[in-house]
């Protein structure tokens, strides 16, 4: 995989890949999302993200959505735990045009405190819409079950009660404290000379003071495993089971990302999948999923089931996790484990949105970016006893929390 990077000298990384094509795509990557709040900051992150185009020093929100959507492009952004991301998607001769409208908005922004109030009323008309979701909201509760009383359990959106106290001077002491140019990463994927992406990275971003960041993050206490069962009234029962898993520097990470695969990844003929649905019919929505953060990680299990065979899905699942735990994948079984995540880490890399988003986080993280070719010799040296193991340390069933919705 070829790319080129470069830093400024206040911090700010660039990366590019080349890659030929009449679109292109860049974005801002920050290091910084909703565990690095106060309690009393719980959703600033995501209001931020929301208010950034709202209006800058040059440009008001009228014109700051419509610099890009004028000539076909798109503007977006989102915020996770971890992490903050404004991006674009235009026409390879927009370039120029993306790159100083995503500077703008992340350096320049003004945040009207009309365009605030607006703004609020329209992330309590989100925070609503995920009440009415309980395959979502559960995913939230679970979080906070695992993670008590630290940021990191608590849900990105924040509260209508935290949400309405926010006000500027609230914004730029957040950004101040939290957005540090060491921690912010460009980068885009397009037909495009490199010296040139430099020359305007430095253009836009080279005058940025440098603000280094000096702190570390909140350290995890890991609580012991709780079972909660809610009576939501929903038609349907909502269940999710997992625990603390490996951070996204351990180096079993990967074995853990294929054997979640594996267990109840995205393919059909994942072991839950066929287990739940089309043996016994008992579920439609199965998946397992592993999230690996700073310093911790989740493995869960998530499914929506009747009421009434809540039970008998729990066994099931509990099943196939002591399978893992106790049967060695045999050598056709380890091959096709194998190729089936290669597969599908090939094709996600065909997206070229996907991939400027993978190699900007990677950049950010790591400081490097591994080729295609290394992950397969990676994922080639895992053997049957190493996912054993891996299954023993994050599946054991004794040690997971359980929220269920009934």
């Amino acid at each position: 995989m070829e790319f080129f990077t470069h830093t400024l000298n206040n911090g700010i990384r660039i990366i590019h890949k080349p890659e030929k094509g009449e679109v292109s795509y860049c974005g801002m990557t920050i290091n910084v999302g909703s565990r690095d709040e106060e309690e009393q900051e719980h959703g600033m992150a995501h209001f931020i993200e929301h208010v950034i185009f709202k209006g800058t020093t040059k440009r008001r929100a009228f014109h700051v959505l419509s610099r890009l959507e004028d000539v076909g492009g798109e503007l977006n952004a989102y915020t996770t735990k971890e992490e903050t991301c404004i991006y674009a998607t235009f026409l390879k001769e927009d370039y120029h045009r993306s790159l100083e409208l995503i500077a703008d908005i992340t350096f320049h922004s003004v945040f009207p405190e009309k365009e605030l109030e607006k703004e609020k009323e329209v992330i309590i008309d989100e925070i609503n819409s995920y009440k009415d979701s309980p395959a979502e909201l559960i995913f939230d509760d679970f979080e906070e079950l695992l993670y008590p009383n630290h940021p990191i359990g608590r849900n990105i959106l924040g509260t209508p009660e935290i949400l309405k106290s926010f006000n500027r001077d609230d914004i730029h002491r957040f950004i101040g404290n939290n957005y540090h140019t060491d921690q912010m990463v460009f980068c885009s994927v397009g037909q495009h000379d490199f010296k040139q992406v430099v020359k305007l990275s430095e253009k836009y971003f080279g005058a940025i003071p440098e603000n280094r960041r000096t702190m570390e993050r909140k350290p995890i206490v890991k609580s012991e495993p709780k079972i909660v069962i809610l009576d939501k009234g929903t038609y349907q029962s909502h269940v999710v089971l997992g625990g603390v898993a490996y951070d996204y520097n351990h180096p079993k990470r990967l074995g853990l990302h294929l054997l979640n695969n594996l267990l109840g990844g995205p393919g059909m003929n994942s072991r839950l999948n066929m287990s739940l649905r089309e043996k016994s019919g008992i579920a439609y929505n199965i998946e397992s999923s592993y999230a690996a953060f700073y310093g911790t990680g989740v493995f869960s299990v998530y499914l929506g089931t009747d009421r009434k065979n809540v039970d008998k899905s729990l066994q099931i699942v509990f099943g196939e996790l002591n399978k893992l735990r106790n049967t060695s994948l045999g050598t056709m079984q380890l091959h096709k484990a194998k190729k089936q995540l290669k597969g599908q880490i090939a094709i996600s890399s065909e997206s070229k949105e996907s991939l400027m988003l993978n190699i900007g986080k990677s950049h950010l993280l790591y400081n490097k970016v591994d080729s295609l070719e290394y992950i397969y010799q990676k994922i080639d040296e895992l053997s049957a006893s190493d996912l054993m193991q891996i299954a023993n340390e994050c599946m054991n069933p004794d040690d997971m929390s359980q929220l269920i919705y009934l």
